[in-house]
């Protein structure tokens, strides 16, 4: 249950909400839907980034991820999974978006999450050195941190945020 499932009952809750699909060169892992990504092998993900055609994008460890620039729908609100570094990118570009941390509970739930979605072992280590530092500069980006410990919970948190943000300030929601 980590932060794609928490996007996922979200966004089946507010049909205002729309995922962008993120682009990546890595290799599908066993029983991912194909549609997790728009996977693309480097070449292709290079040439969109020479065509300007991401609104942010980022290697992270030895693959790169990147999000398309979206289309605007002005009655739905757009959610990016993506992670820091594509969040610093997002709200450089767009000071208005909506930054919403979320972390595991706890290291060992994070490796025991990334080893249920089939990470080889090595990948699990190096995503865990990585978190520490993410965590540090994430809090500082985001408006708010969810530990997604009870799905339920976070669910409904991050809901009302979203609602706070729709209301409030003008923020809209964005980045995530």
């Amino acid at each position: 249950m980590g932060k794609g499932t928490l996007i996922k009952r979200v966004l089946d809750r507010d049909d205002r909400l729309y995922l962008s699909r993120s682009w990546t060169t890595r290799a599908r892992r066993p029983g991912e839907p194909l549609d997790a990504y728009h996977f693309v092998d480097r070449e292709v993900f290079e040439s969109n980034v020479a065509a300007g055609g991401f609104l942010e994008w980022a290697r992270v460890l030895d693959d790169l991820y990147g999000t398309p620039m979206p289309e605007v729908a002005e009655d739905r609100d757009i959610v990016l999974e993506i992670d820091v570094q594509g969040a610093r990118q997002v709200l450089a570009a767009r000071p208005d978006a909506l930054a919403v941390l979320v972390l595991a509970p706890s290291i060992s739930t994070q490796i025991e999450r990334l080893r249920a979605r089939g990470d080889p072992e090595d990948h699990v280590q190096r995503r865990v050195e990585l978190g520490r530092f993410e965590e540090e500069e994430g809090r500082q980006l985001a408006k708010h941190v969810i530990i997604n410990d009870d799905l339920g919970q976070s669910v409904d948190q991050l809901l009302a945020i979203i609602d706070d943000a729709r209301r409030g300030d003008g923020s809209r929601p964005g980045a995530g």
